[in-house]
């Protein structure tokens, strides 16, 4: 049985946001699949890593828990908005805290490489923007999907990632934002 879990990494309980993640939710739950949700939003935590990697800080037990139900999902399914051509502070946050050395990756003593520790997992990235998401791509490079995409989770040997774009989200009306929850179910239903 495959284990989803969903990280919803929007701040705001009423954004679409939401209802996409729970869309999705619903589609996985038509399957023999085990899913869990992280709300980001909800965890009790401080999302300044305010060491850096000098001094480990201890983990809040909301992001233990994270950490464990990241470990044993099979595909991670990250919600989120594009604010400045990046992520939500609250979830750049959550991935400063716990994607760290020795959890998410290991650096080789007098190496350049290291070792990808998640490898083995998937992963969907859902993401709203307030453009066309070629435009994103073609004019900003798609800075947030490079960040989470590339730089976080394929750097800690998640692979696949897939990235679905839904925008544009101020100016969409209710028939389109039918259509996108739609298809946020189906990809739940599919467990992509």
């Amino acid at each position: 049985m495959k284990n989803i879990l969903i990280i919803n990494g929007h701040p705001n309980k009423d954004s679409f946001n939401f209802a996409l993640a729970d869309a999705y939710l619903r589609g996985v739950q038509t399957t023999d699949a085990k899913v869990s949700v992280v709300t980001i939003a909800d965890l009790d935590f401080d999302p300044n890593l305010r060491f850096g990697y000098q001094k480990r800080m201890e983990l809040e037990p909301d992001l233990q828990k994270a950490w464990e139900l990241i470990q044993q999902a099979d595909h991670l399914v990250w919600v989120h908005p594009v604010w400045w051509g990046g992520l939500p502070a609250i979830t750049k946050g959550f991935l400063d805290r716990l994607f760290l050395p020795g959890m998410a990756f290991r650096y080789r003593k007098d190496s350049v490489w290291w070792d990808k520790l998640l490898n083995g997992k998937t992963a969907r990235i859902i993401t709203t923007l307030d453009q066309p998401g070629f435009y994103y791509w073609l004019v900003y490079g798609k800075p947030s999907v490079n960040q989470l995409k590339k730089a976080v989770l394929e750097f800690c040997g998640v692979k696949p990632v897939k990235v679905s774009y839904f925008g544009i989200i101020k100016t969409s009306n209710a028939e389109q934002r039918k259509k996108w929850l739609e298809k946020a179910f189906r990809l739940g239903q599919k467990l992509a």
